[in-house]
């Protein structure tokens, strides 16, 4: 049997954290899922618990206080972080974005999806390559 996959999902919409672990649920991987309700709650977690290395790291580009891109470079910023996949998890699809994740060390770019079963099919996807 896999190992347990750890993923950390911040995104200040409850709603789209409740679709986000539903998909997780659907999936027929073992995940088990952290979540923060902006970025400065997820950067507190992260730089506070240095032994919570999670597998996959999701990041709503819109949040208050600290929105994804800034939360994604301060993550890139801390040593026990630095090789963990982050994906910046949205609802734009702007070319902009996805250039300024990438180039603070993303691994990619997640558009929301209208449908779980579409997102479940993305982070399938995203967690066998772990």
């Amino acid at each position: 049997m896999d190992k347990q996959i750890i993923c950390f999902l911040a995104d200040d919409d409850k709603d789209d954290q409740e679709i986000f672990e539903i998909a997780i649920n659907q999936s027929k991987k073992d995940v088990k899922l952290y979540t923060a309700d902006d970025g400065y709650q997820a950067l507190q977690k992260l730089k506070k618990d240095v032994d919570f290395i999670p597998d996959f790291i999701f990041l709503d580009l819109n949040m208050p206080r600290v929105n994804g891109l800034e939360c994604l470079e301060q993550i890139k910023s801390l040593e026990h972080l630095r090789n963990t996949p982050a994906y910046i998890y949205t609802t734009s699809s702007a070319a902009l974005h996805k250039e300024q994740a990438l180039n603070l060390g993303a691994s990619g770019f997640v558009t929301k999806p209208t449908h779980i079963n579409d997102l479940t099919t993305i982070l399938e996807r995203i967690f066998s390559k772990n």
